[in-house]
């Protein structure tokens, strides 16, 4: 065994003796002002890395969460006909689905239609929109946001007063499962339904927990005089969300002249900028700490080329080049950075998949749409981190070294 640790070493003195040099120098004497350096120099790498490793994930956990609720609710895409301002007065409109859920990037289609009312009890009256939808309603991913109750029993041969309704409004009008509500639909004439609550949902996001019900689209088709065929609109789901601009444009080429193709992404715009405005942050966040990592290596690198600088005297009195004696401090220094990486990968993913088990850090759903902090694993984006910070630190290390030239041997052999 000691035969193999000797022949290995000089294999290395043979192939690269600056590594096998900075192998020998890397471990400073504890208790001195150079080992306290180093530590530094390694916990700000750690510590940096593991900060942009959980800004990221958090992020990416912030807009994937909110970027599903906005889309489980309205679809990728919207198809209705033009209406003037923003009302929820619909004008039916027909379209071909069997034609448009063959089209490429489109992996399902829904027909929905919104009627506009009051929902009165004891406790008062209250304006909400009626959302209906029909049995094509994709009510598997809408099930994560039942509370209590269930969803919508639809079938196409009768019509259902069954309603879902949000935690908020059950709450104002002090409803629960089982119970039953008036609602006052707003049209001429006027039209009243008994409707039963079978459901209670939440989302966290104001524009759906306020003022969404859902319910049967069979009910907005009577309501209305409309055929069977007709709809307020359909939501179109993409398969793949890199392409929604793609289909987008597909679409408003296929559809009519009288209908008009939305995005969800416009329709919600200041949530989607918002979204945005984390993205900035996160991106400012990692210039600081790459700065901060970047003069915290440049620190470390020339208070080792001044404590060694006897020993960059003699090695330039024995006739090595500025070029090998700058190998040397930069393999010490790559040495600190991957150590630090690897300290702050076991950091930020622990935290972070401690954070995704057990939702440690909550929120309040009232000002970030959701109850705890959300994380998203993307290992790309931690080998991308990882890669960055390296690369970009280890470039830097190439300044602090150009000093070694100005180091004169004789000078150097005496310094103290």
């Amino acid at each position: 065994m000691r035969l193999c640790v000797i022949l290995a070493e000089i294999s290395i003195i043979v192939l690269n003796l600056p590594l096998f040099i900075a192998n020998k120098t890397s471990k400073p004497n504890q208790g001195t002002f150079s080992s306290t350096i180093y530590k530094v120099a390694v916990i700000s790498i750690s510590l940096g890395l593991a900060v942009m490793i959980l800004s990221f994930l958090i992020m990416l956990g912030f807009q994937n969460t909110i970027k599903k609720k906005v889309y489980d609710f309205t679809g990728h895409l919207q198809v209705s006909q033009y209406m003037a301002g923003n009302s929820y007065a619909e004008r039916p409109s027909s379209l071909w689905l069997d034609s448009l859920e063959n089209k490429e990037g489109i992996s399902h289609i829904q027909a929905y239609a919104y009627k506009y009312g009051l929902l009165q009890n004891d406790e008062g009256v209250e304006g909400i929109v009626y959302k209906g939808v029909g049995v094509d309603f994709d009510s598997t991913e809408f099930n994560d946001y039942i509370l209590e109750g269930r969803f919508l029993h639809l079938d196409t041969t009768s019509i259902s007063l069954e309603v879902v309704i949000s935690k908020r409004e059950a709450e104002r009008m002090n409803l629960k499962v089982g119970g039953s509500i008036i609602m006052h639909f707003i049209q001429e004439p006027p039209r009243t339904r008994r409707l039963q609550v079978v459901g209670i949902y939440e989302t966290g996001m104001e524009d759906f927990d306020d003022k969404l019900m859902l319910g049967d689209i069979a009910l907005v088709r009577r309501l209305n005089n409309w055929t069977n065929d007709q709809a307020g609109g359909y939501e179109v789901f993409v398969s793949n969300t890199d392409k929604i601009e793609e289909v987008y444009r597909s679409l408003y080429d296929q559809v009519g002249y009288d209908l008009y193709v939305q995005k969800s992404s416009l329709k919600y715009i200041q949530i989607f900028e918002w979204l945005s405005l984390i993205n900035n942050n996160v991106n400012i966040l990692i210039f600081m700490v790459l700065l901060v990592a970047s003069f915290n290596m440049i620190s470390i690198i020339l208070i080792l080329i001044l404590e060694r600088t006897p020993m960059i005297g003699t090695l330039k009195a024995l006739g090595a080049s500025d070029h090998f004696i700058r190998q040397i401090f930069i393999y010490n220094g790559i040495k600190l950075v991957v150590r630090g990486l690897l300290i702050g990968d076991l950091i930020g993913i622990g935290l972070a998949a401690i954070q995704a088990k057990f939702q440690v850090f909550p929120l309040d759903p009232n000002n970030y749409y959701m109850s705890y902090v959300p994380i998203e694993f993307n290992w790309l984006v931690i080998i991308g981190l990882n890669l960055l910070i390296f690369i970009i630190v280890s470039l830097v290390l190439f300044i602090p070294t150009l000093f070694i030239s100005r180091i004169e041997p004789i000078k150097a052999i005496r310094f103290d």
